[in-house]
């Protein structure tokens, strides 16, 4: 959950962002860019540990910047990363990535889906399930974020925005659990 304050630093950020890869025509460019970056960034506890540290120098976690992402990501992307360091919200980096993917989203009718499989789901699994959220949402567009969690037993959980589907055999035997009581 965000604080309304990491939200009014969040979101003008990435609508800026957003603007500036419009006006560049780099919409898609610099998306995946800002998918790689938050990959780099959550795979990288040092990384993020250095960036939101107030304690390192702007112009070295700068040349951090350049030397880790430097010639990897679009120029225009890498001086708005310059540009949050020296405005000190390089700490709302991964914030502002995120907003920025969801207004990516809301502007090509794409939602995100949140899917919890006890196992990893198979190529033919993750079709059918684009498939099904399409029809559940009337989306152009599913961009799929799967988790894995043994604990469910098997079948599918799904969640796009505030829905839930809860297809997962732990629920079935809940309800089913919940009936045999009812019943007595």
């Amino acid at each position: 959950m965000q604080s309304a304050v990491t939200a009014e630093v969040v979101e003008p950020y990435a609508e800026a962002l957003m603007s500036l890869a419009k006006s560049q025509n780099l919409v898609d460019a610099i998306s995946q860019d800002v998918r790689s970056l938050i990959n780099l960034i959550q795979e990288s506890a040092e990384l993020k540990t250095f960036l939101i540290s107030p304690l390192v120098k702007a112009e070295d976690k700068k040349a951090v910047i350049r030397t880790v992402v430097g010639e990897q990501i679009n120029p225009f992307l890498l001086n708005f990363l310059l540009l949050l360091v020296d405005k000190r919200r390089i700490s709302f980096i991964e914030g502002i990535c995120g907003k920025y993917l969801e207004i990516l989203r809301k502007l090509n009718n794409v939602v995100l889906a949140q899917v919890t499989s006890a196992v990893r789901l198979y190529e033919g699994e993750s079709e059918k399930l684009v498939t099904k959220i399409k029809n559940l949402t009337g989306a152009a567009g599913v961009e799929i974020e799967t988790r894995i969690d043994p604990d469910i037993i098997g079948g599918v959980i799904i969640k796009v925005g505030s829905q839930v589907y809860d297809a997962s055999l732990k629920a079935q035997l809940r309800r089913i659990s919940l009936n045999i009581l009812s019943a007595n």
